[in-house]
């Protein structure tokens, strides 16, 4: 399973004592999969194990939001540009993610990236980068339509203008 120690971790912790716990698949011979450094002492290892493993899934979500759509790396001169910039590309994370569940998703949409490439041979799941991609290819595809979703047509425009024309006889007779 792992072993722990406490000790002093020089660099970003200075003189602080921390407690490092490694970890190490049942099926692993040899290393370490995981470190985990803590300044928590008390709290037992499996429990910090059961929190850190509960945090995983939203340091993902920010280091994606952070890597893929560059949430926190815009240059702000401004207090409020800056706490603006982060939540913004949350709000971006999930419009992508939410778009690719509701219109997006399509069931050979993985298997289309595995043959894309082909060494993700383990690949079970769309990745917010594939789900980004996506969005991406279906905005510039929108904008190279002959016509754009939502815009009325000549013809239409035409009927509109007859009913209000007609409308507009009827109302002064």
């Amino acid at each position: 399973m792992g072993q722990q120690t406490t000790c002093l971790w020089y660099g970003s912790f200075h003189t602080r004592t921390v407690r490092v716990i490694l970890l190490r698949d049942d099926d692993t011979d040899s290393g370490y999969d995981l470190a985990l450094v803590t300044t928590d002492l008390t709290t037992p290892a499996p429990a910090l194990i059961t929190r850190y493993a509960w945090r995983w899934s939203i340091e993902v979500t920010f280091a994606e939001a952070r890597d893929l759509l560059g949430a926190g790396q815009a240059r702000n001169h401004t207090r409020a540009a800056a706490e603006r910039t982060v939540p913004v590309g949350l709000y971006c994370y999930t419009i992508t993610v939410t778009w690719y569940a509701l219109h997006g998703h399509h069931p050979s949409d993985t298997a289309d990236r595995r043959e894309r490439a082909p060494w993700y041979t383990t690949k079970t799941d769309p990745s917010v980068s594939d789900m980004l991609a996506k969005l991406r290819r279906a905005i510039i595809a929108a904008r190279f339509l002959p016509t754009r979703p939502g815009q009325p047509t000549d013809q239409e425009i035409r009927a509109v203008q007859q009913t209000w024309a007609t409308a507009s006889l009827d109302a002064a007779a």
